[in-house]
């Protein structure tokens, strides 16, 4: 099964693995570039995902990880978290 991303109010920190539901969760109003950063690093060193530049995010087992729209807006500039 591969990882979600779910958008959370209320979230400690800016992204958080929960394995129960195989999602990271992210907290709304973080802002794009630390997203991203947080996102590549919870999956490539917490979860072993592969890591390979100019990719994208990706599951560990191999497949694109999909920003839910209001993150993949929000990281191309074109609308806020």
């Amino acid at each position: 099964m591969c990882i979600r991303i779910t958008v959370v109010d209320d979230l400690p920190t800016i992204a958080s693995w929960d394995p129960d539901e195989v999602t990271i969760l992210v907290a709304r109003g973080t802002h794009p570039h630390d997203l991203i950063r947080e996102l590549h690093a919870i999956l490539t060193v917490d979860l072993g995902a592969p890591d390979t530049p100019g990719a994208g995010l990706r599951c560990f087992c191999g497949e694109p990880v999909e920003l839910p729209v209001t993150l993949a807006l929000a990281a191309a500039g074109a609308h806020p978290l």
